[in-house]
């Protein structure tokens, strides 16, 4: 009996022993599913710049809408830029965390200002326009003429670009800086003979100025437009830039279907203030990107092509001194990881 009676009082210490274990493993692991908990409810807040058009606010507007980029635990502010080289400089001094740019502001990233994490669209909205009573109706017209642009933009890129295609420089035209928000009234009054711009300026000056002229013409340059961070800011917050990513990814799904177009457009006819038919007109102004075309394209090289070639167009313009790798300012790791 004595034997028996301690067998049982060894058994029933074990199971207690057995239960102890179970329970703090359980303990342990809701210790572990609560950190987890807590580290998806931590909440990055954002500092976003942006220009006032459908370009630059298609994407963001849709991932904030649709709440991609809550899913992600970001909370996005978004604050209103004239151009690329004032968003960078804003992020230089502390006040903007990510920035959406042009074609022109790529030139900055090139020469070490900041990194390219997500390209978002290339666009076709970029051109000169000319006033016919001042002579100008074609490229060959500028020269001798007094021409607005935008310095460190697509503007200044654009312009360029058009003058190199009919054997033109800087030196040939009276080159007029202003910021691109002003050269509609600059036009209207005939204080400039021509301009180089972006939309909606493009589509305000031809339709309320009755002699301007948008001159078509091809010079095979590629206009990306891209997000992009600091350096170190990149380098400390490479979580920020893949979450960030993801939900543009997202976005850009949703935005790039036509038959969404006009949810968009309403978007971001809200944000600025502007006419929805201002900006179902703007539709037309890009090949808007989608994850699956950026997927391919990093797949087939023709991502890096355009990048290259987009690099390609500085270097010829005389904008940049020398070509550098784009592994030195554009994080692929990053659009991959996004993606996958």
């Amino acid at each position: 009996m004595k034997k028996l009676a301690a067998f049982l009082i060894a058994a029933a210490l074990v199971v207690l022993a057995l239960i102890g274990v179970r329970k703090v493993s359980e303990k342990e692991n809701n210790a572990e599913e609560v950190i987890e908990v807590t580290e998806k409810q931590q909440t990055v807040s954002l500092n976003i710049a942006y220009m006032p058009n459908y370009a630059a606010l298609w994407a963001v507007l849709t991932g904030i809408d649709q709440g991609y980029f809550a899913d992600e635990g970001l909370d996005l502010q978004l604050y209103e830029f004239a151009d690329g080289p004032t968003e960078i400089a804003a992020m230089e001094s502390g006040s903007i965390d990510l920035a959406y740019i042009g074609h022109g502001a790529h030139k900055l990233c090139i020469t070490g200002s900041a990194k390219i994490f997500a390209p978002q669209q290339i666009n076709t909205s970029d051109y000169v326009i000319g006033l016919k009573s001042h002579g100008v109706e074609k490229l060959e017209d500028l020269k001798g003429k007094k021409v607005a642009y935008a310095s460190g933009t697509s503007s200044e890129a654009s312009l360029r670009s058009a003058l190199e295609k009919v054997n033109l420089s800087f030196d040939d035209i009276e080159a007029y800086e202003m910021e691109v928000g002003n050269m509609v009234s600059a036009m209207a009054s005939g204080t400039i003979d021509a301009c180089a711009t972006w939309s909606p300026y493009t589509m305000q000056i031809t339709t309320q100025i009755d002699d301007a002229v948008k001159i078509e013409f091809e010079n095979g340059t590629t206009s990306l437009a891209s997000w992009i961070a600091l350096p170190d800011y990149a380098e400390q917050n490479r979580d920020v830039l893949v979450r960030f990513s993801k939900a543009l990814y997202k976005a850009m799904d949703f935005g790039s279907k036509e038959e969404n177009y006009e949810y968009v457009a309403g978007l971001v006819a809200k944000q600025t203030a502007t006419d929805l038919e201002v900006n179902l007109f703007q539709t037309e102004d890009a090949e808007w990107f989608n994850s699956e075309k950026i997927k391919t394209g990093l797949e087939d090289g023709t991502l890096k092509d355009d990048y290259v070639n987009q690099q390609q167009t500085f270097l010829n313009a005389g904008a940049i001194e020398k070509e550098v790798p784009l592994e030195d300012y554009i994080l692929f790791d990053v659009i991959e990881e996004a993606l996958r």
